[in-house]
């Protein structure tokens, strides 16, 4: 449910598809703003190191880190923020719900911002050529974890169904798909799992679909809560530490900023990632919720429970920062 900005300087190269995000700040008084590219360096230097990725859905939360001493973007992928956390190549990220609730995983989640929905989501859709009762396999997008476990979930809930779910590369797919000389039946499957920018940019035939869902919705008809697909995180053994109480700060010290600049950021973004206009001020204004209040906690906590019921996940109660430290200048 997470281009490239105009937060790139020109004389910086951009790494391919599925690279990371990483913002390097130094955790003592800012120094003048200046551009790092960074990929498997281990934290020597005293950086606070922030993971993020780079869809349409995350200007909010990430327009304007840059000036808090500099970051360098590149395109990444929800999946992989959890792992460079635990594994010490970044401090911070902005990685999907589940991987906070994964048990093997030693993070909290930090309330300085999150991408949810109170209802329809729009970027986080289930496609199918059958009825939805009829579904027997679904080909999941990689891009996402909390995405996949969100539809196993509602489809035992919502419609009695324990559905196999396999994984699929909806982007070397959609390449695919574009050749008119393939059957179209056999450039998609028959129920998939899409997340991003591409439902939107790079949607599927909607006359090979008539069967839809949108997850957002769908889990807000469930449970009238809403629902958290994303949210900074970092390691719990981190919990109290002056580098995360100052990153914390400043994460949602970016968050509220941008809140007030939305419709110029939005409209300068939606051009960049080939998004309609009009549609991007809707999803972005409207459809996303990017404050963590204690609805979107009881929706985590929720979320974590009924995983464990259905034996989807053992997942573990959320852990949550709690921000003491101001928000160091910019």
């Amino acid at each position: 449910m997470y281009g490239q900005t105009d937060a790139v300087p020109p004389n910086v190269s951009v790494d391919p598809p599925n690279s990371v995000i990483l913002w390097e700040f130094p955790a003592s008084p800012p120094l003048n703003a200046r551009f790092i590219m960074s990929s498997d360096q281990p934290n020597t230097s005293k950086l606070t190191r922030i993971a993020a990725v780079q869809f349409l859905n995350t200007v909010t939360l990430i327009e304007g880190l840059d000036t808090w001493n500099g970051c360098s973007l590149v395109k990444a992928v929800p999946a992989k923020i959890a792992s460079m956390i635990t594994e010490n190549e970044a401090d911070i990220g902005l990685a999907s719900i589940v991987d906070a609730l994964n048990p093997q995983n030693d993070l909290a989640l930090i309330p300085s911002g999150m991408i949810g929905c109170d209802g329809p989501t729009l970027t986080v859709r289930l496609f199918s050529s059958v009825p939805i009762d009829q579904i027997t396999r679904v080909h999941a997008d990689t891009d996402s974890h909390t995405s996949v476990m969100l539809a196993d979930l509602l489809l035992r809930e919502l419609h009695g169904i324990t559905a196999e779910f396999v994984e699929f590369d909806a982007r070397e797919r959609m390449s695919i798909a574009q050749d008119r000389s393939i059957d179209p039946d056999e450039a998609w499957p028959q129920t998939l799992l899409i997340i991003g920018d591409k439902v939107v940019v790079d949607s599927p035939p909607a006359i090979r679909y008539p069967h839809q869902i949108d997850l957002g919705e769908a889990w807000h008809t469930l449970t009238n809560l809403p629902f958290v697909y994303a949210c900074w995180m970092g390691r719990a053994s981190d919990i109290g530490t002056t580098m995360i109480d100052e990153a914390a700060a400043m994460l949602e010290r970016v968050r509220l900023r941008n809140d007030q600049r939305l419709d110029w950021l939005v409209t300068r973004e939606a051009k960049a990632h080939n998004w309609p206009g009009d549609l991007a001020r809707t999803y972005i204004g409207q459809l996303l919720s990017f404050a963590v209040d204690d609805r979107a906690r009881q929706a985590v906590e929720l979320f974590a429970t009924k995983l464990k019921q259905h034996s989807i996940l053992d997942a573990k109660h959320p852990q949550w920062v709690e921000r003491s430290a101001p928000a160091p200048s910019a």
